[in-house]
């Protein structure tokens, strides 16, 4: 694992910022990898796709992760100077009715593996499981290898207030996840998908090693809130946690 990931996990302040799987819109992810690079984020989440490999790794020295379902997408942007490569970022599926189960994200681990021996991987857990079987397939994927477990449920929660009530709500799926996940698995936990400033530290009370932001950072339309979207980011997890909730 590269050395500032390490460093990031251990003291339990990993920031991702995704520029998400099926964006290929090189402006868009320039925007976020600079909103990253200067915001202080810890590495970044691109597509699996060499020019957008290239183009992040002429923009920042931050790691870089690249996301996909389909294990063949993997080499040629390892072979372009993606640092980490991840399963998932399931989200983007599940509005065209595309699920992912248990049994095929652990199989996608296998494969990718047996292609990829060496390379950090990260592996989602989708949250259209049930919380016994999410925990049940994060034991599996590490135990196929995957360095790094992710978690979900942005897209399921349906807040019914606004403001931070709101946002507690949007994160409620994924930090259930991170809390049942990290008490049994020994990798790192990254908590995403609906996180905020707000709920970030939650997720690291919950025992996650990190967390995971698209969203509210690649909404904003200009790159200086972009950037400052990040930055709070970081201060949120910069807050001192002791223990578990």
């Amino acid at each position: 694992m590269h050395p500032s990931l390490q460093s990031a996990f251990a003291s339990r302040r990993a920031l991702k910022v995704i520029s998400g799987l099926h964006n290929f819109d090189a402006e868009r992810v320039a925007a976020t990898v600079k909103a990253a690079h200067y915001g202080g984020a810890t590495f970044l989440d691109i597509a699996a796709d060499v020019t957008l490999v290239q183009l992040a790794k002429g923009l920042t020295n931050l790691p870089i992760c690249v996301s996909a379902v389909e294990a063949e997408k993997f080499v040629p942007a390892v072979a372009a100077g993606a640092d980490l490569i991840e399963i998932g970022n399931f989200d983007a599926f599940y509005a065209q009715g595309r699920r992912f189960e248990a049994e095929e994200v652990l199989a996608l681990t296998y494969q990718t593996r047996s292609l990829l021996p060496e390379i950090t991987l990260s592996v989602t857990v989708p949250h259209i499981l049930t919380l016994d079987q999410q925990v049940q397939l994060a034991e599996d994927l590490v135990k196929a290898g995957a360095d790094i477990i992710q978690t979900e449920g942005g897209t399921s929660s349906q807040p019914s207030h606004g403001g931070t009530l709101g946002l507690m709500e949007k994160a409620a799926p994924t930090l259930a996840a991170a809390y049942e996940i990290s008490r049994v698995v020994s990798v790192p936990v990254l908590c995403a998908s609906g996180i905020s400033n707000v709920t970030a530290p939650l997720a690291i009370a919950a025992g996650a090693a990190g967390v995971g932001v698209g969203s509210a950072i690649n909404q904003l339309n200009s790159e200086v809130a972009m950037i400052a979207a990040v930055r709070s980011l970081v201060e949120a997890l910069a807050t001192p946690v002791q223990t578990k909730v």
